[in-house]
This record gives C-alpha cells, structure tokens and sequence, in this order.
C-alpha cells in the first residue's frame, strides 16, 4: 500500500471531521424528533382529560382519576423509551432534582393509597344509611339507624376536607403493608404533610435556559402535577395549602392542557378554602355524597310516617354513588400501586443511564 502523502493526510482529516460533524447533525436531529414526538405524546394524553362529550367522566371522579394514572403511565413508558433510545438526553443539572422527586412521589403514593381507604369507610357509612332508608315501611328505628350513619359520614366527610384525613389511623400506622410490605420505600410519618411535599416538588421545577424544555423536564413536571391532583382529590395526611403555583409552560404543546386542568382544579380548591377552608378531598362522589347527605339529614330530623316517598331521589342517587366507589376504588387503589412500582423502576432506570453514559 502506498503511504499516506501529506495532502492525502490533510484530505483524509478534513473527511473525518465532516464525517463528525454529518453524524452529530445527524444524532442531534434524531433526539429534536424524539423530543418533538414525546411532546405530541404528552399533549395528546392530557388533551383527551379535558375534551367535552357525553361519555366523558367528570374531572376528579373516580373514573377520572384513573384516566388520569393511565395517561401518566403512558407518558412515563413514552419518556423511558426515549431514555432508550438515547441516554445522553439525560439533563444533568436535572437528575438530583428529578431523583428527589421521585422519592417525595412515592410518599405521596403511600398517602394516597391510604386516602383511598378513607374515602372506602366513608362508603359503609353511606350504604348503612342507604340501607335504612330504603325499609318498608320506614319506621323510627330505620330513620334513627340511618340518621346515626349520616352523622359520621358528614363529619368524616368535613375531616377529610379540613385536616386532609389525619382524625383517621395515621399513614405511618397504615403504609407499613404497601411500603416495606410491597418491596417499595415510602412510608411516611405522622408529621408528614401531604401539601409542604408538593410544595417541595414544585418549589425548583424552573424551564431550562433558553426555553427548551428537555424530556426530563417535561417528565419531573408531569410527575409533579399528577400527584398534585391526586392529593386534591384523594384525603391525604395534611393537605391544606394545595393552592401552590405548578409552573407548567403553558405555551409549550406539552403543557397547555396540563395547565388547563390544573387551572380548573386549582379553581375548585379556592372555592372549597372559601367554604370550609378545607384542602383536599375534592374527589367528585365525595363532593356528591355531601350534598346527598344533607338533604337525607334534613329529612331524617324532620322525619314523619307516609314521607320516604321525598327522599327517595336522594336515597337512589346515594345508592349509586356507593355503587362507583365499589366498582372505582378497588381499580384506582391498585393503579396507584403500579404508579409507586413504576417510579421506582424509573429512578434505578436514570441511576444507571447515568452510569452508562458516564455523566
């Protein structure tokens, strides 16, 4: 083989380095489109949560909030297949940040998970009342049964709202079988608050310079926001003072209808502070139980034989509200489940793309 010329070494560099720079080019606008597909992905799961039809469940309802767990579960599976496919996308200013969060969220998992079981008391109560109301004919010991059974639902009821679920079992008595039970962390203690741990997930959530928003962003964000409903509308341990700024990008695709909601949820959380000054708790067969139950208080304290027939609109629609939480709660207590595994995978999943990337 002939040897290499000068002019031909020169040549050969040149090459090289156009060769670089093609393949960077190229790298660079692969991770522009995987970002950009991320974001239509993001945007689209949360669009469908807020588009109108009849068949749309109402937002913070049981069925709802599932959607809601799907959508993050998606979104989640969407930012790890990116990670995948292309590690170095890893912001690293981001990762202790993102990593934190993480931890703060599976508390919030192990709060919410035992919210749910508050919610589920708050059903017997219902159905006993429910069940001594529907007698026949109605009788004074019925009424009385089912006035007893009113009575500690409202006041579990404004519990919840008021103190967030703690006149219940506290979480740490509670998360012992989900935490250490399930092979995950997070149980939290009885000073835990709910409200300071979103507080503290969204206190340095910044938009990266430039405006940029990379999919560790986006996902630490979206994580952020999930769980700042779920506390809204499930009973967790002190969950006053939720009306905290989420600084989602609104002018972004991916987070426009991510801060739609959140403007719509946060709306319902100021009403409800005007009210009862209250925090969470929002949850939509909750807020439908009290109405409910004060009308059948109203009637049960001013009961008289022959009138069960002025009740009886409101003893079908308490019915059916038992009904959904048997069929919902089950179903959004497992997802959050899931929710606490998947985030724990995640977390190992960054620890070593890190590692593989050397960054």
């Amino acid at each position: 083989m002939a040897p290499v010329t000068e002019h031909q070494g020169s040549f050969l560099s040149r090459i090289s380095r156009r060769n670089q720079i093609v393949s960077m080019d190229v790298n660079h606008d692969q991770e522009l489109k995987e970002l950009e597909d991320f974001q239509k992905h993001v945007a689209q799961r949360f669009t469908e949560l807020i588009s109108p039809s009849e068949e749309s469940d109402p937002m913070l309802s049981i069925q709802w909030l599932r959607k809601l767990l799907d959508a993050f579960m998606s979104c989640e599976s969407g930012f790890q297949s990116v990670l995948t496919a292309n590690p170095a996308q890893i912001s690293k200013p981001l990762v202790p940040e993102t990593l934190d969060r993480i931890v703060k969220a599976l508390d919030i998992c192990t709060a919410v998970v035992n919210g749910v079981d508050s919610v589920r008391q708050s059903q017997r109560l219902a159905e006993i009342a429910v069940t001594a109301l529907k007698q026949q004919p109605l009788s004074d010991g019925s009424v009385r049964r089912a006035k007893r059974a009113l009575t500690s639902l409202l006041v579990a009821l404004n519990a919840d709202k008021n103190s967030g679920g703690s006149g219940r079992r506290t979480t740490t008595e509670q998360s012992s079988s989900f935490g250490r039970g399930s092979g995950g962390g997070g149980c939290v203690s009885k000073n835990w608050s709910a409200s300071k741990q979103i507080q503290a997930m969204a206190a340095n959530l910044v938009l990266p310079r430039g405006g940029e928003a990379s999919p560790m962003f986006i996902m630490s964000s979206v994580m952020v926001m999930v769980m700042w409903t779920l506390v809204a509308a499930v009973p967790c341990q002190a969950s006053n003072g939720l009306t905290v700024h989420l600084p989602l990008p609104r002018h972004q695709v991916w987070a426009s209808a991510a801060a739609s909601i959140q403007e719509r949820i946060g709306e319902e959380l100021k009403r409800n502070e005007k009210r009862c000054g209250g925090g969470g708790g929002l949850m939509e067969e909750m807020q439908r139980m009290e109405r409910v139950g004060l009308k059948l208080m109203e009637f049960a304290d001013g009961f008289r034989f022959d009138g069960e027939e002025e009740v009886k609109a409101e003893v079908e629609e308490m019915e059916e509200i038992c009904r959904k939480m048997e069929d919902g709660l089950d179903g959004l207590q497992r997802q959050v489940r899931e929710v606490f595994h998947r985030l724990v995978k995640s977390r190992s999943e960054i620890l070593e793309a890190i590692e593989h990337c050397n960054i």
